[in-house]
């Protein structure tokens, strides 16, 4: 059975992940926003987070003018794959640095080495 939670306490626990990323990194961030949505785009497989842009490994000279990179953390998918709060939390940690990893140009192939796939 799925976990029930506000939206608003979800998007406190993306706020909670995001605030245990090193200040170091998060001030590499360049041109991205972070958004909380409920569902997953239809269609596609059910996911959990998903970057959308231009990874800062891959921008040059003429990266300009651009809109801001998405994060988009779904709050739905994760309360249906986690059994208690405490799951919630953890899967949300590591979706949170899933995505921004991406955003650094890292692959889901060397995050599942990593441990954050």
């Amino acid at each position: 059975m799925p976990v029930e939670m506000s939206r608003e306490r979800f998007e406190e626990l993306v706020a909670d992940a995001l605030d245990e990323v090193p200040q170091e990194l998060l001030d590499l961030m360049r041109n991205v926003v972070i958004l909380v949505e409920d569902e997953s785009p239809p269609g596609e497989p059910e996911l959990l987070g998903l970057y959308e842009g231009h990874a800062l490994t891959t921008r040059g000279w003429d990266y300009a003018g651009v809109l801001p990179d998405r994060i988009t953390i779904y709050r739905n998918p994760i309360l249906r794959v986690c059994d208690t709060d405490d799951d919630v939390v953890e899967e949300v940690a590591v979706t949170v640095v899933h995505e921004i990893a991406h955003h650094f140009g890292i692959d889901d192939d060397r995050l599942h080495e990593l441990g954050w796939g």
